[in-house]
């Protein structure tokens, strides 16, 4: 994988993160011939290495035994594709950003630096946390936010899945297939994930699916043990029908109770966000700071998907090669 990470590397293009978003705005930056850096501190992919199934993305789709491809090898094929086109991969943390007339400079946590007049910020968003009694401590010992790469640890064991969106539905699924012994809890009383997603969800044998319930507490010593839930009317199994708050026996609990916009490297430039976070974008991706660009789960959007993201990125993409050209002086008709 390439590093190039020299002191005041300069390029015509930084792209920070490297989930569907970023891959995408690599590659279509690079084929329009721009020289194009991205900055990423983990794996290429982001959230998307998690989906065990990508069942939903356009023309994924399975052959003869071969199941639809996986985000992990999606996000393979991305990363593969667009270096084939020239774009070039940092494997580091951005520490922080700043802008000083048409320049921005990116300062890394080894104290190099990026320069570049465009910027596009696609760092995505993190899993959230719940904020309940025993998440932080019971976390690796049992608590998890990915299905994909901790499941396989609790095999035929009893899971408790909190969430009511795509996320919840989707890692319910992949988790009942290493066990039946699954409890999705929701706090309201309907899910709000794909009605496709949710019919699935609802009808598989493996997943007990408890609305209008909220996780209390996680109980343990060494490793999780058990759970308080609290459930409303509708919200309880029969056996608990009577209680507001039971506690229930439990080996494992995954959280997807949505996501936090990775926001932090750009506050200092002032730019403009929607109230929960994330950054408003017009249709062309652009910011309201000149020359900063957002694309993915980071940008203010009634829908977040893997596809969204992949096109999103290529509108930045474009968006940015325009704005350099107009910083050049150069004038379509």
């Amino acid at each position: 994988m390439t590093n190039q990470n020299s002191p005041g590397k300069e390029a015509d293009l930084v792209i920070i993160g490297a989930g569907p978003a970023g891959l995408s705005a690599a590659q279509y930056g690079a084929r329009a011939n721009l020289k194009v850096l991205v900055l990423e501190q983990m794996a290429p992919g982001g959230q998307a290495l998690n989906i065990d199934v990508l069942e939903n993305y356009p023309g994924n789709i399975a052959r003869g035994n071969n199941p639809p491809r996986s985000g992990f090898e999606l996000s393979q094929d991305l990363h593969k594709q667009a270096e084939e086109f020239g774009a070039q991969f940092i494997m580091e943390k951005a520490a922080t950003v700043t802008k000083e007339e048409d320049s921005f400079t990116v300062t890394l946590d080894s104290g190099n630096k990026l320069i570049s007049p465009v910027l596009i910020l696609a760092t995505g968003a993190e899993r959230r946390r719940l904020g309940v009694g025993g998440e932080t401590e019971m976390y690796g010992r049992g608590v998890s936010y990915c299905a994909t790469c901790d499941g396989p640890f609790f095999k035929n064991k009893r899971i408790l899945v909190v969430g009511g969106g795509d996320a919840a539905c989707d890692e319910a699924q992949y988790l009942s297939r290493l066990t039946d012994k699954i409890i999705l809890v929701h706090r309201k009383s309907m899910f709000r994930a794909q009605r496709a997603l949710a019919e699935r969800t609802l009808a598989n044998p493996g997943i007990e699916v408890r609305f209008n319930t909220r996780l209390v507490e996680i109980l343990g010593e060494t490793k999780v043990a058990s759970v308080k839930l609290e459930g409303t009317h509708g919200g309880v199994s029969a056996e608990n029908a009577d209680k507001t708050i039971y506690e229930e026996p439990m080996d494992a609990v995954f959280i997807f109770a949505g996501s936090v916009p990775q926001t932090t490297l750009i506050k200092e430039l002032g730019t403009e966000l929607d109230e929960t976070g994330y950054v408003i974008t017009n249709q062309s991706m652009a910011s309201s700071v000149p020359g900063l660009f957002a694309a993915g789960d980071v940008r203010s959007s009634p829908f977040r998907q893997v596809v969204v993201a992949a096109g999103e990125g290529a509108v930045a993409a474009h968006s940015a090669a325009m704005y350099l050209d107009h910083l050049k002086g150069v004038r379509y008709a």
